[in-house]
């Protein structure tokens, strides 16, 4: 295994899957980066779970991993072997489907709109949701000047509703009510 340090970054580039050299904070690097955030906080969430839920989320993990992998390589054609492909499997978005509507099957109706907290895996769990949608945010923005897969868009809007509905699941499996946003009284 080679050092983890290169030095080649030392100057605030890197190297990109295929060859390549751009800034780091280039929209590209912005958005597999965001994504290696996301990825992060699903593994701080897996270890407040049980072991089923915690190997969903670590499945989500791989797909996210995968994903950055693809935003990285800007030209597969420059990939010995052409690159790996599309990271997302035909049906990722429908298996994030399927597992919200099996929890909200689980769940009581939502009535107001709630602030993210309750017990801890819950507050964990909303602060994933938010750094996909920074992550989706970023390849917006990236797919205004590059072409990436759409279905990257879709699967990360569709994560971060399926964390949401993941954090109310958390909270009414522990008998923790949701917390239901209310406009505060002026002064």
């Amino acid at each position: 295994m080679p050092r983890i340090y290169t030095k080649t970054g030392d100057r605030g580039e890197t190297g990109l899957i295929g060859g390549g050299r751009v800034p780091k904070d280039d929209l590209r690097v912005e958005a597999y980066g965001a994504l290696d955030e996301a990825c992060s906080s699903l593994g701080l969430l897996a270890v407040h779970l049980d072991a089923g839920l915690s190997a969903v989320i670590q499945g989500i993990q791989r797909t996210l991993f995968e994903m950055g992998s693809e935003l990285a390589t800007p030209d597969a054609g420059r990939v010995p072997g052409g690159g790996a492909g599309p990271a997302l499997a035909p049906g990722a978005v429908l298996a994030l489907e399927g597992l919200i509507d099996g929890w909200e099957a689980e769940l009581p109706p939502q009535h107001a709109f709630i602030l993210p907290g309750g017990s801890a895996p819950a507050a964990v769990c909303h602060l994933a949701r938010t750094l996909v949608r920074r992550a989706e945010r970023r390849a917006v923005t990236l797919a205004r000047s590059a072409e990436i897969n759409p279905e990257i868009l879709r699967y990360l809007n569709r994560l971060s509703d399926c964390l949401f509905v993941l954090a109310r699941l958390l909270n009414h499996r522990r008998g923790v009510p949701d917390l239901p946003w209310e406009r505060q009284e002026e002064p």
